[in-house]
């Protein structure tokens, strides 16, 4: 037996002595995740400038600040999630009482991706906990630093058998893949998403997949295009690129391409500066495998912004793709890296064919002053999630769940989404025992067929 099948039975163990599932110790849990992020608080910002090159503001904008938000506000709601919802009896039930009890799955699995390395581990983690679970987290081996502050901001909060953190790379992916875990949820990539759901099929175990895909940003004619430029640019730059949701590339509208390309240009440089690469704050690309992969997609393109990198620093400009079609090597795959393809519609309803022949996206962002582009655009696309005149902030909420659909994923979370996600709902009728219908018992005569017809209606 590895070390790793140790940790499932201890922690299977730990979960059947009920301790996780009182409202008070899952509280208590919370509170010392909380304690202990703020204690590592300042290694985190130290982690994530190595393993990524984010400054601490932006660090605390998109990881921490954010994972701080999602646990208080889980925090302050979960008295009234894990309370017993009452739901109607049907009348052929009489007399009884129906209701639904939230309950955790058991030993969970978490594997998180390297582009935010701390908050997609942290936020996922949180509802687990929330909904009662035992939890084993597995952070990227490509952010080395930042997974072992996790490692250290979580040894202290929880013992192994409650909470357990494996670090390393395939091999113990692999190896815990080859576990029978409760629940599984996973963010990354598509590929890799794949893999996880045939392992889990084996056991039947249920998973949410956070994947990801090529999100478009529309622009039509009415947009106010200055506000969108600056709005996509940073959307589409931050962490260089390498978000889930970033737009992928731009479907703009023939008539306003031009001047909107010169705003683009514009808000990139009133932003990072005509060198971005001097900039102190701009961050960097994973590590080499990506950077040369990114800088193959650039070649043989039209570069109208940025378009080279620094391979000492693994930093790529900000770059900006013209003359781009969908049969384009750029448009053959999720690019996750700071280069925008830059294509063109003649109207909307050939923008909506492109994107409807595509698989659908984990976002779609469309800026347009128009009521009624803005109506077609939201019922005729299927897409996760996404922004009206805006871009990314739709997943920065605990109000709303964020998740993808088709081969952008499956399953949602963040705020409540994150605790029923955790959780399997549990379904009970209480039957009274003072009168008992007879309509339901053998042998079912006419009598009782009619009085049948009659409840169920």
């Amino acid at each position: 037996m590895n070390y790793i099948e140790k940790i499932v039975k201890v922690q299977k163990k730990y979960f059947y002595g009920n301790q996780t599932k009182s409202l008070p110790f899952r509280l208590m849990a919370l509170d010392r995740l909380e304690k202990s992020i703020l204690k590592h608080e300042g290694e985190i910002y130290e982690a994530l400038k190595k393993d990524l090159h984010k400054s601490k503001a932006e660090s605390y904008m998109t990881e921490v600040g954010m994972t701080l938000s999602e646990l208080r506000y889980i925090r302050r709601y979960l008295p009234f999630w894990v309370k017993e919802k009452r739901v109607i009896t049907p009348l052929a039930q009489f007399h009884a009482r129906s209701f639904v009890i939230s309950e955790p799955y058991g030993v969970v699995l978490i594997m998180s991706p390297w582009n935010y390395p701390f908050m997609l581990t942290m936020e996922p983690l949180v509802g687990a906990i929330a909904a009662g679970n035992c939890c084993v987290v597995k952070p990227s081996a490509y952010a080395p630093a930042v997974s072992g502050v996790i490692n250290r901001i979580l040894s202290d909060a929880f013992p192994r058998k409650y909470v357990a953190v494996v670090e390393g790379g395939r091999k113990e992916n692999t190896q815990l893949l080859d576990q029978s875990f409760d629940y599984i949820f996973f963010t990354g990539g598509v590929q890799t998403g794949r893999t996880v759901m045939e392992k889990a099929a084996r056991s039947l175990t249920p998973v949410t997949l956070e994947l990801g895909g090529k999100s478009p940003c529309i622009v039509d004619a009415t947009a106010n295009l200055n506000l969108a430029a600056k709005r996509l640019v940073f959307g589409k730059f931050l962490n260089s690129g390498q978000t889930c949701v970033a737009p992928d590339y731009l479907l703009v509208e023939e008539s306003v391409k031009k001047e909107f390309l010169s705003l683009l240009k514009k808000w990139i440089h009133k932003m990072l500066g005509k060198e971005p690469m001097f900039h102190p704050d701009y961050p960097k690309i994973i590590n080499q495998k990506h950077y040369d992969r990114l800088i193959n997609l650039i070649k043989g393109e039209h570069v109208v912004e940025g378009g080279y990198g620094d391979l000492d620093t693994l930093q790529i400009a900000p770059t900006i793709l013209d003359q781009v079609s969908f049969d384009s090597p750029v448009m053959q795959e999720e690019i996750f890296g700071p280069i925008l393809p830059v294509l063109t519609f003649r109207n909307l309803p050939e923008a909506i064919a492109d994107v409807k022949r595509r698989p659908k996206p984990l976002a779609l962002y469309l800026f347009t002053e128009d009521l009624a582009a803005e109506y077609r655009v939201m019922k005729e696309l299927s897409f996760g999630g996404g922004c009206i005149n805006d871009t990314i902030i739709h997943l920065a909420t605990s109000r709303m769940g964020f998740g993808g659909v088709g081969s952008s994923g499956m399953g949602s979370y963040h705020g409540k989404k994150s605790f029923e996600t955790f959780s399997h709902q549990k379904s009970i009728v209480k039957k009274s025992t003072w009168m008992d219908l007879p309509m339901r018992y053998y042998p079912l005569t006419t009598w009782k067929e009619t009085m049948i017809r009659m409840f169920l209606r």
